[in-house]
């Protein structure tokens, strides 16, 4: 059981209104993956500006693959913040420390696993993911650097939703605050003053990751979270981890399908763009990856909500009090649709005009507004398929979670990647993610209807 003070922290999820709860979490998430937003926007600047249009396509071929190893933190992240939401909720913090801790080792050992595979097979791993042609020593050159960033950047994502999971949503933000700020200035000093080229890119997101993972480590080992680092605990507990990964795995597997369309894109995009009259392959995936470094800047309201809402149902619904979890699910889906129409309406009327933020090229200016319409014109339902998994993720139900994660990216994106450029070309590939959204969005909202009609029974 928990005692009073501990209970004071965390008792408040249970307690205050739904709207003002909501925003108290989703907005520090929204603002610290806004800024990470404007990171990757800042770092297209620079490397469009000052290296050239194609290390924006070496960027969006290692993008996918950072994320992927990163991916292995924030899955057990958010597999353990889930654990530690519901325990905290049912006054058990034996068990939230419990799972705490078993994080921390599991994260550590798997990123260092990550590098060493990244290592070892690292040439392949770039070229399987469409490092094509002068896109290679680019790609090479930056992914190289930010391997070793990557165990930090784990530790960070876990470590973030943890956060997140015991209330801490402010302390959370500055986390995801400290290494986009400073990716900022030193991309302004490795790439523009001291003309390092990518390698300068590489280490300004090396060294991010650095001090993200720094702030954190120091919270905790200062002793002011509700979760304390406890070295007796970093044992692993079979049904700890076994629980962890049973949730966690959803995200994992996801992020793992973003990475494999990251393959079939990439690939698909240098074949179309090399056919006879095209834009040309290397400057095809360039012109995906401007359009999906506005992706984050996009959805940050979106992912703000879906991290602030997740604490806040798992504690509820561990604490079995439904009549709040069914107030978060209608107000996050609510207010994520108001705000992703607006979006979704600013990107759409300004893609014209978006390219020439990034680059002087000519070709990416002429062919990227085509594809920053078509892929946001569904901007406004995405929440529709952020919130369901997320509730399932949240409650503890990782099967429900996992295949509703699968739909849009797993199911039906990549299929359409594959079949619709047959008929209308690179046009075909653009085509392809709106009618993913719609099709994922309704499914997604019709399984978590029946979800509230049973809370409700």
């Amino acid at each position: 059981m928990i005692d009073k003070e501990q209970e004071e922290k965390s008792s408040y999820l249970g307690l205050e209104p739904i709207p003002k709860l909501l925003l108290k979490q989703a907005l520090p998430a929204a603002i610290g993956f806004m800024v990470m937003s404007m990171n990757m926007i800042v770092d297209t600047y620079f490397v469009g500006q000052f290296i050239g249009e194609l290390a924006i396509g070496a960027i969006s071929v290692v993008f996918p693959i950072s994320f992927l190893f990163s991916s292995i933190g924030m899955s057990i992240g958010i597999g353990g913040g889930s654990i530690v939401s519901r325990s905290l909720g049912a006054g058990d913090m034996k068990k939230a420390l419990l799972s705490f801790n078993n994080q921390i080792s599991l994260t550590f050992f798997l990123a260092v696993l990550a590098i060493i595979v990244g290592v070892f097979l690292k040439l392949p791993i770039l070229n399987m993911f469409g490092a094509k042609g002068e896109i290679m020593p680019l790609a090479d050159s930056y992914f190289t650097i930010v391997l070793y960033g990557i165990p930090f950047l784990a530790v960070s994502m876990m470590a973030n939703n943890n956060l997140r999971a015991e209330g801490k949503a402010k302390i959370a933000m500055v986390a995801l605050l400290i290494p986009s700020v400073l990716n900022i200035f030193l991309d302004y000093i490795f790439i523009d003053l001291f003309h390092w080229g990518m390698e300068g890119a590489g280490w300004a997101t090396t060294i991010s990751y650095i001090g993200c993972a720094a702030y954190i480590i120091f919270f905790y080992l200062t002793g002011k979270g509700e979760l304390k680092v406890k070295p007796l605990l970093f044992k692993i507990n079979g049904k700890i981890v076994s629980e962890i990964f049973s949730i966690g795995s959803v995200n994992l597997v996801r992020q793992g399908t973003i990475s494999f369309l990251a393959i079939v894109l990439n690939n698909t995009l240098y074949y179309y763009g090399s056919l006879a009259g095209g834009m040309g392959g290397e400057i095809a995936i360039s012109v995906y990856g401007l359009a999906t470094r506005m992706t984050m800047f996009a959805l940050f309201p979106l992912i703000g909500i879906a991290q602030g809402f997740m604490p806040i149902a798992g504690y509820n619904y561990g604490a079995k009090n439904y009549t709040r979890v069914i107030s978060v699910i209608k107000t996050s889906l609510s207010s994520g649709f108001i705000i992703a129409a607006v979006i979704g309406t600013i990107l759409m009327t300004c893609s014209e005009i978006i390219p020439y933020l990034f680059t002087k090229d000519l070709q990416l200016i002429e062919y990227a507004p085509n594809a920053i319409f078509w892929i946001f014109s569904a901007t406004p339902i995405i929440v529709f398929h952020l919130i369901p998994p997320s509730y399932y993720q949240a409650i503890g139900k990782p099967i429900p979670a996992l295949l509703l994660t699968l739909l849009k990216q797993g199911i039906f994106l990549i299929p359409l990647v594959l079949i619709i450029p047959n008929f209308y070309g690179i046009n075909g590939i653009w085509y392809s993610f709106p009618i993913s959204d719609v099709l994922s969005a309704g499914i997604c909202y019709y399984f978590l209807n029946k979800s509230v009609a049973e809370l409700k029974s």
